[in-house]
């Protein structure tokens, strides 16, 4: 135990959650999902330590045994959030009588002098610099590099983010810990009914093809449509796509090209979906495709899963990780692979059946207990707890 913690009861961990978002944008998906739901099952299941989370969103709601910090007005700003975690994290660390600092996306107070976990959820900012100004690609390289030589333990959210942990930051193997996502029990499949009647509240088609993902380029979209335009052009009774996501950046090219497919009424863009929606039109979908060029995790597919919807994804990053055997995994870049995928699937009553239960057991492995679970045990870890 730490000279610290032996002055109080219990261990403190100070949680930094500043990037936590409650917005209906695309911010509030991604890692917003991550914070809320550690920081929620943390609180729920890990009795023996107190845990003080530091965020800057005044609309955060936060779960009953959680100390909150609301940081100043100023973390509004990505400058004020930088300067506000590098110089009043340190002194709030002795104030709040910190024992642990976890990071909960890539950056630590790096003048404390309290030991640090820090989380990593990709390294998008290395393998796709062009997805990013100069400032804020700079930015990211240097305090995930520089709070991963000062962390004790580096979380990687996968072993294919582990292995870029190590590849392009030279963390040792040894000092990362691999904890998955997890996926919500509202995530689970519905009663045919409710389904049916929640459908037709919502407005969706009878059957349709989904996607769900921030328009961004590396969520590979294009390829998505020209794939759909194949498949309309295979199969006799085409059913539409429906693409759930916020506006991330050049998504201007997504709609062009929509256009010029002439998919005008039959591709659907349902803007960012709701947290309590998304369980619903996951299991109102025949097949989910998420042929995304780069992951970390890759959240989506694991949900989909655990509602009861086939899937079809991506051989690259951490994609075929997630979806273990019960998916149909295609490579991002091949558009008649991933239409014959679409085709294949939809007129196959036999193997859909098959893919859904395979899904439904992979996804059990995935689940925010879980990851709390093993987060606190790397706490014990590196405080001696």
């Amino acid at each position: 135990m730490s000279a610290n913690s032996a002055n109080h009861l219990q261990p403190r961990v100070g949680i930094i959650a500043t990037l936590l978002s409650t917005a209906a944008t695309y911010r509030g998906a991604g890692i917003h999902i991550y914070s809320r739901q550690l920081l929620q099952h943390l609180v729920e299941r890990e009795r023996r330590i107190s845990f003080t989370a530091f965020v800057s969103d005044d609309a955060y709601p936060p779960p009953p045994g959680l100390s909150l910090v609301r940081s100043a007005h100023l973390t509004r700003s990505r400058l004020g959030r930088i300067i506000w975690e590098q110089t009043a994290l340190p002194f709030l660390a002795r104030s709040r009588q910190i024992d642990l600092w976890h990071g909960l996306a890539y950056a630590l107070p790096l003048t404390s002098a309290r030991p640090g976990v820090v989380t990593i959820h990709d390294l998008s900012f290395l393998r796709y610099p062009q997805a990013f100004n100069a400032s804020n690609r700079l930015y990211l390289s240097r305090i995930t590099a520089l709070s991963s030589r000062r962390a004790q333990r580096v979380i990687a959210v996968s072993e294919a983010t582990a292995g870029e942990v190590h590849e392009l930051l030279g963390v040792p193997r040894n000092r990362i810990d691999v904890v998955y996502n997890g996926v919500d029990d509202d995530f689970s499949t519905r009663p045919a009914v409710e389904i049916e009647t929640y459908r037709e509240q919502a407005g969706w088609p009878q059957r349709f093809i989904l996607s769900v993902g921030t328009l961004e380029p590396r969520k590979n979209y294009p390829s998505l449509l020209r794939a759909y335009a194949l498949y309309r052009q295979m199969s006799s009774h085409p059913l539409p796509l429906l693409i759930g996501g916020g506006k991330g950046w050049r998504y201007e090219e997504v709609y062009k090209l929509q256009s010029e497919l002439r998919l005008e009424e039959s591709v659907r863009f349902l803007g960012y979906v709701a947290p309590e929606q998304l369980p619903w039109l996951y299991n109102a979908a025949q097949l989910f495709v998420y042929p995304s060029l780069y992951e970390g995790f890759g959240l989506p597919v694991a949900e989909a899963m655990a509602c009861g919807t086939p899937v079809i994804t991506s051989t690259e990053s951490s994609l075929p990780e997630v979806a273990g055997d019960a998916a149909l995994i295609v490579s991002p870049y091949e558009v008649e692979e991933m239409a014959v995928a679409m085709r294949d699937i939809l007129s196959d009553d036999a193997r859909r059946q098959s893919m859904i239960t395979a899904g439904l057991e992979q996804s059990r492995q995935f689940h925010w207990s879980r990851t709390a679970a093993q987060t606190a045990e790397i706490y014990q870890r590196v405080g001696g707890w």
